[in-house]
Formats: structure tokens, sequence, C-alpha cells
């Protein structure tokens, strides 16, 4: 049994792999800004944690004591044309899913070395190594949080700790029903955003059951697909071109 502390835990695919872990007997620590989301979560510990602010991360890693597993987790979304982002939004995007990140993970690797053993999953997308388009935004975020990883995984191997990128693509978890879109006025990129569609989700719980499998593997690789799209779409993009003129369509 692991020690596992998941942060965004209050709805979607952090709840989802609250219950799985803890339906699969781990000791599971749930957090999130508002604790009393978490309340008819299964789990051994439910704690407030900001991954925005420093103070609510180092209370939350105190309170939790060790921490075998960190499932790095909470991150927001919005779509905007590269154009028609609000620069002051995009900051804000960043310090949740990549400096937040960054933030948790530097809280709890000291005890994980004092141990000398790990592990640190964290919630990318098949859009930290493509684009689609209106979520260049997004994107650059999950791109950053994957140079952050991959650095981070040369560099802890020697000290007995493991780091892994999780790469869903789209889930039902509701944080794409309705997504938060800027646009400029008369908008030229109107036809981009109306042809954003038709992706072919999976659901919270085939996520938590790939991320409870990739926790559980002796040999944890650097990036871990979860689900058959993204699958595909990553070998597509491998598979891909690079030293080719872009034409759109085509």
């Amino acid at each position: 049994m692991a020690s596992v502390l998941i942060t965004g835990a209050s709805r979607g695919i952090g709840r989802a792999i609250a219950v799985e872990f803890a339906r699969r007997g781990h000791r599971v620590v749930a957090t999130a800004r508002d604790p009393r989301t978490l309340d008819d979560l299964p789990v051994a510990e439910r704690l407030a944690l900001d991954v925005t602010d420093d103070a609510s991360v180092a209370a939350a890693i105190d309170a939790a004591g060790d921490v075998d597993v960190l499932i790095s987790n909470a991150g927001v979304i919005f779509h905007a044309a590269v154009e028609a982002i609000p620069l002051a939004e995009f900051d804000r995007l960043l310090q949740q899913n990549t400096i937040g990140a960054l933030r948790v993970a530097q809280a709890v690797l000291p005890q994980m070395r004092a141990r000398g053993r790990g592990r640190l999953l964290f919630m990318s997308s098949v859009v930290g190594r493509i684009v689609l388009p209106p979520g260049a935004a997004y994107a650059a975020t999950k791109w950053a949080l994957e140079a952050i990883v991959e650095a981070l995984a040369i560099e802890v191997a020697p000290l007995g700790i493991e780091a892994a990128l999780l790469e869903p693509a789209a889930v039902s978890s509701g944080a794409l029903d309705d997504v938060l879109t800027y646009t400029l006025p008369d908008d030229p990129y109107q036809a981009l955003l109306n042809g954003s569609g038709g992706r072919d989700f999976i659901t919270p719980e085939q996520v938590a059951n790939e991320v409870a499998d990739a926790a559980e593997r002796s040999d944890l690789p650097l990036r871990v697909p979860l689900g058959d799209p993204a699958r595909k779409l990553l070998a597509a993009r491998h598979a891909a071109r690079d030293d080719v003129p872009f034409r759109p369509g085509g």
C-alpha cells in the first residue's frame, strides 16, 4: 500500500483518481482549494491545498506526512486564438498548470530524497506534445510542464525517485463542456473556433484506472499516454514530418 497525494481532487479526473486509488487499498490524501468539496470521498485524509500559494502547499505537505506517490493533477483551461490570448489570463494559466505543479513537486521532493524513493506523476495532455487550436495557451503550459518533468526525471533518478508525464486526450470530465473562450471583435478566427469539436472522449474513470496502473508499475516510463485516442494521436504525431511547409488542412 502506498501513500498517494492528489492535487485537484474536488471533481473530474482528480476525483476519479482518488476513488480508484482508495478502491485499490492505498492511503489517499485528497486535496483541493476548498476541502469541503472532498467530504464524500472515501479517502484517508482531505486537505486544503492551493497550488498557487506557497504557504498552502507547505501546510498540506506537512499535514500529509509521508507521500510515496504524488499525482499532480490540478489545472485550468481556456480557449483563444493566439492573437486573442489575454496576457493576464495566460499568466494565471501558467501559475496554475505549470508553476503550481512545480511548487508542489518542490515541496514533496525533500522527504522523498530523505527516504531514497518516491514517484511524481504529472497530469499533462496530448497537447503537451502537439497543439490543437484554439488551445495554444493551455498547450503552452503543458509543453512547459513536459520540459520541466523530463529534466526532473533525469535529475532525480540517481536519488531513487521517478517522474512521469500522464497524457490523456479529451476526457468527459465536464472541463470541456463549456470552455471559457476569448475572441476578438469581428473575430477573424471564428471558423477555427467553430471547428474545434468532434473529439473522441474517454471517461475520468478510464483515466483513473490507467493512472493507477502506471503508478503501480515496476517500470514507470517517462510518458504515459492515457486511453486509445491519446495513443493513436501521439503515434500519428510521431510519424508526421516537421521538415515540410505547413498547409492548412493538409
